[in-house]
């Protein structure tokens, strides 16, 4: 792992995220209201949606295992299942590339692709599983193996390149895929989507919870995490949430789903401050 790399990205990260949190305290007056899209840490107002007074409702107020709890309960109720064949055809509304409806965005490039052009070929497109199938062994069976939450068009090769392996920071960077490091035991997604990954990686541990068949997905600390049914780092992926918070894409990729789709959400786009407030 190259560490001065990582820690010099890290320090260059904090000066910016400094210097524009100085620059939001000079420029909001301390009795405006908070916009709904903002995103706040543990110890600020939660942020607010359209749908805390329905969908969310039985999860308000609530905090850690309560909140998890809650939740879980929420975004598992009225659920459509999608087969892995439908995946494919799902994959090209929910990415698309809002500047050019004839591609999708491939997650970890950012690459701008026909949605015609997938498959199994080096440069196509194909699913990948950001919770990778092999850890909990649910390969693409229907339930997480098709949960299009945590499935992204990438590219072939690129994907190859993730493989299995957990999140964390440091290594080598990816040819394909500048931006994107990785070494023997983990991945680091392009700072654009570090946030997506971890969101989808939190949403996975709150939908999957042992009760449906499959394994109880739980993140944690470790790396190497092998076939058991965890990923980490938990600490680098909340501090990649906090880091990149939701964009315009994701929201909507969101809404897609669960308007389309599966009919759930991942509640950590809509709050991202609930990761903190479970783990």
């Amino acid at each position: 792992m190259d560490i001065s790399r990582t820690t010099a990205r890290r320090r260059i990260v904090t000066a910016l995220s400094g210097t524009a949190l100085l620059a939001l305290a000079v420029q909001v007056p301390a009795t405006a209201a908070p916009d709904p899209a903002t995103h706040h840490g543990s110890t600020a107002a939660s942020a607010t949606t359209a749908y805390d007074d329905t969908y969310y409702k039985d999860a308000e107020g609530k905090t850690g295992q309560e909140l998890k709890s809650a939740l879980h309960g929420i975004i598992s109720s009225g659920v459509s299942k999608l087969s892995y064949d439908q995946v494919w055809d799902a994959l090209k509304v929910t990415d698309q590339d809002p500047k050019n409806s004839s591609n999708v965005i491939l997650l970890y490039t950012g690459r701008s692709q026909s949605k015609d052009d997938n498959g199994g070929d080096p440069d196509q497109w194909n699913r990948e599983h950001v919770w990778a199938k092999s850890h909990g062994d649910f390969g693409t069976s229907t339930g997480p193996g098709t949960d299009i939450h945590h499935l992204r068009p990438t590219d072939v090769s690129v994907n190859s390149t993730r493989g299995n392996k957990d999140f964390d920071n440091g290594g080598s960077e990816v040819g394909e895929a500048p931006g994107n490091y990785t070494d023997g035991d983990s991945f680091e997604p392009r700072d654009a989507v570090k946030g997506d990954v971890a969101r989808m990686i939190l949403y996975m541990a709150v939908r999957y919870d042992g009760d449906d068949g499959f394994a109880d997905l739980e993140p944690n600390d470790k790396v190497d995490n092998g076939s058991a049914p965890a990923i980490g780092r938990l600490s680098v992926l909340k501090t990649w949430s906090e880091q990149d918070p939701p964009d315009d894409f994701e929201k909507n990729r969101n809404q897609v789903i669960f308007d389309k789709y599966q009919h759930n959400r991942n509640p950590f786009i809509d709050h991202p401050e609930w990761v903190d407030a479970i783990w």
